[in-house]
């Protein structure tokens, strides 16, 4: 592996074709076009957003999911939610992230970030933690499935004090089944 050295501290060369824990690598490291030391990233096309909760009382118990979509000037666009019977808590985020992905998709959103207060969930989309659980597991495939038909995906994991909105539609969704 090559250093590449700053006027601030040292970084490995990224190789094309490195793995990682996230997944591959694949960055050259001039722009052509540019000659910035790395291109402009895609999250440069302009992203919803997407706020995700999903809950369960009891944990199996009633639960419910809520999304709270924003366009990329942060205007609400939707808010979905759904009563989902009795599940778990990770079913329910799943579930949670599937209508966002679905919502992205059928309007044609092309670039999307998701904040979830579900850092268990976070980690598997970003292939960070294995999804042992076979349920959960079907909803993982499906969910990268949708995520392979946007141009650009985030995700990241926010306090549930950073996602009240999805917390409360969330709640509300449970409430509906109680």
């Amino acid at each position: 592996m090559r250093w590449i050295s700053s006027r601030f501290e040292s970084v490995p060369e990224i190789k094309p074709g490195l793995r990682c824990k996230l997944g591959l690598m694949s960055l050259p490291l001039r722009s052509s076009a540019s000659g910035n030391l790395f291109p402009a990233p895609k999250s440069a096309l302009a992203a919803h957003t997407a706020h995700v909760d999903g809950g369960a009382r009891g944990n199996p118990g009633p639960a419910g999911y809520g999304v709270a979509i924003q366009d990329a000037s942060g205007h609400p666009v939707a808010e979905l939610s759904e009563y989902l019977g009795h599940r778990t808590n990770n079913y329910a985020e799943y579930q949670g992230l599937l209508a966002a992905l679905r919502y992205a998709v059928e309007h044609e959103i092309k670039a999307l970030k998701v904040i979830s207060d579900s850092e268990l969930m976070v980690r598997q989309m970003k292939g960070i933690y294995k999804v042992r659980h076979p349920e959960l597991r079907k909803l993982h495939e499906e969910a990268q499935k949708l995520v392979r038909r946007l141009e650009h995906f985030e995700i990241r994991h926010a306090l549930r004090e950073h996602n009240q909105i999805a917390d409360r539609l969330a709640n509300q969704a449970m409430d509906r089944g109680a």
